[in-house]
């Protein structure tokens, strides 16, 4: 049995995973840090608008990823191992496509955020702290581009130190400023947003300064976008990623400047930094699917899979198992009511994890985006009408609830599309199976 495990752990995979999962746990470590630091700062109802604001420029910055990431992870790879000429091209082609459009929606989001703030968000933040949050979208957007490259070349090592150091330069800069009473909203956005990124890159630079090069003076090529692979992906990643912050927008527009809104956003964010595990593994999982032929292989690949993605299970069922008394250490007893509300979401996000593999196999396999969007449309329909119907009877105790429901309703479609492509594979292939 135990040489069974060693052996498992020696695989390439399991190796690039532990790396991986390392890096995300490590920057889960800050995340949490940060959160253990700013509730002993803040008010609930601060920490809310916080969180709010956060959550708006995270999931703009996955709007405006425009499907990329599933280019990058599908098309580089080869192009690496082929040491394919058009690498820079692909590269240039996809980060100029990606500001551009970036551009054009932050430049809407500038004139249109007060109002929208007025209208829906409601945090009552002042006019500049809203504008930080726009301008650290577009240095998330690009500290994910580049992520997402190092992933796909895996270059896991690297793309996890750059990260985590520009994490412990934030940790220093924050506490720096606790002396001066300097920690605000508009102080935390800005050194998330604009110089955590900006470290990153500098970091990056020097460490890839001949990419850079290559990258900046390479063509860009049309081509090179993939657009209708790209934007299918980029349709249904965005309703699940609007779907997973639904919860918190809508608990904001019905419950405007309530602590609650201060309690469930800390949750969902530890929600979210368990979530990292599952992106960990998936990251380094997406290119073996890619290669995928007949049914032998898919079973073997969803074996191997189904193991990996069981540790974010069982975090989930731990997290749910925590005592409250932990969470009152890191958190405070003015932070109670985030314990009930944690262990409502690792319920309702307990089948998640595994939720991954039909999605890796329509994405990577299949290369059927279209099945992803209409799992996704399910999810993130549910989730608004679910919301919207059971805050005001239930308050923060009703989305957990709506979530597990989207989840199971999503997951239905994901499988059923599954098994009809499943049957579509043939059933031996004449080359040997390459385990990894």
């Amino acid at each position: 049995m135990i040489k069974r495990i060693f052996d498992f752990i020696k695989k390439p995979t399991s190796k690039d995973i532990i790396i991986n999962t390392i890096g995300n746990y490590l920057n889960v470590v800050f995340i949490a840090f940060f959160a253990f630091l700013l509730v002993r700062i803040m008010q609930p109802s601060e920490y809310g608008i916080l969180s709010v604001l956060l959550g708006i420029a995270y999931v703009l910055a996955n709007l405006l990823d425009f499907g990329t990431t599933a280019s990058i992870y599908s098309y580089l790879p080869p192009m690496i191992e082929k040491k394919h000429k058009n690498i820079y091209i692909f590269l240039k082609t996809i980060l100029s496509y990606q500001t551009g459009f970036s551009a054009i929606v932050i430049t809407i989001l500038l004139i249109f955020f007060p109002y929208l703030d007025k209208i829906f968000f409601k945090t009552g933040a002042p006019a500049w702290e809203l504008y930080i949050t726009t301008f650290s979208v577009l240095f998330f957007v690009w500290q994910n581009y580049a992520i997402n490259a190092l992933n796909a070349a895996k270059q896991f090592f690297k793309a996890n130190l750059f990260l985590n150091l520009s994490n412990l330069i934030k940790t220093i800069i924050i506490i720096s400023l606790i002396p001066f009473k300097a920690v605000g909203v508009g102080t935390i956005i800005f050194t998330f947003g604009i110089l955590g990124p900006m470290v990153f890159f500098i970091l990056l630079f020097f460490e890839k300064k001949h990419i850079f090069l290559k990258v900046i003076t390479s063509p860009i090529v049309k081509s090179e976008f993939r657009l209708g692979y790209t934007l299918t992906f980029f349709i249904a990643s965005q309703f699940f990623n609007l779907a997973l912050r639904m919860d918190l927008f809508l608990l904001s527009f019905f419950l405007s400047r309530s602590p609650e809104i201060g309690y469930y956003g800390l949750s969902q964010k530890i929600i979210l930094t368990v979530m990292a595990s599952i992106a960990s593994i998936t990251q380094v999982l997406s290119p073996n699917f890619s290669n995928i032929k007949t049914r032998e292989e898919i079973k073997h690949q969803f074996k191997i899979g189904f193991y990996y993605l069981l540790i974010p299970t069982v975090l989930f069922i731990l997290l749910y198992l925590t005592p409250n008394w932990i969470f009152f250490i890191f958190f405070t007893e003015k932070f109670a009511p985030t314990a009930t509300i944690t262990k409502n979401l690792s319920l309702a996000f307990l089948i998640y994890p595994i939720l991954n593999l039909p999605l890796l196999y329509l994405l990577y396999t299949v290369k059927k985006p279209i099945y992803i969007l209409v799992s996704n449309l399910v999810t993130f329909v549910t989730v608004v009408v679910g919301c919207y119907i059971s805050i005001p009877l239930k308050g923060v105790s009703g989305p957990p609830y709506v979530l597990a429901l989207s989840f199971f309703l999503g997951g239905i479609v994901l499988l059923i599309a599954s098994i009809y492509e499943y049957k579509k594979l043939p059933i031996i292939n004449s080359s040997p199976i390459v385990r990894k």
